[in-house]
């Protein structure tokens, strides 16, 4: 079953081996993993998210004001999440620990 999110708001992960090489597999070998433990939601194919070879996307949202890093910004784990409202601004960034329920909360105000 997708999360909450990804259904109602369409979020997707995008597995990545630049955030600590955690994704180190094909596309195909990811996918396979992911189903061994009941993931149902889509993914988007693997990209890299740091360095220069970074998806343009990646490097767009994480030099944005509000798409900045505590600690630099260097995208540390793939969990890393950004909100983008309507307008197509980065209005926050969340650590790959904050739980999605975090994000649900802050979006009323930007829809």
């Amino acid at each position: 079953m997708p999360d909450t999110l990804s259904v109602v708001y369409g979020s997707w992960p995008s597995p990545a081996t630049s955030s600590g090489g955690s994704e180190p597999g094909s596309n195909q070998e990811i996918k396979e993993f992911a189903a061994g433990y009941n993931v149902k939601f889509d993914m988007y194919s693997k990209i890299c998210v740091n360095g220069d070879d970074a998806h343009p996307l990646w490097k767009w949202m994480k030099v944005q004001p509000k798409g900045r890093g505590m600690l630099g910004n260097a995208i540390k784990w793939n969990f890393t999440k950004f909100l983008i409202d309507k307008n197509g601004c980065v209005v926050k960034r969340y650590g790959p620990m904050e739980e999605p329920q975090v994000i649900e909360k802050d979006l009323p105000c930007y829809l």
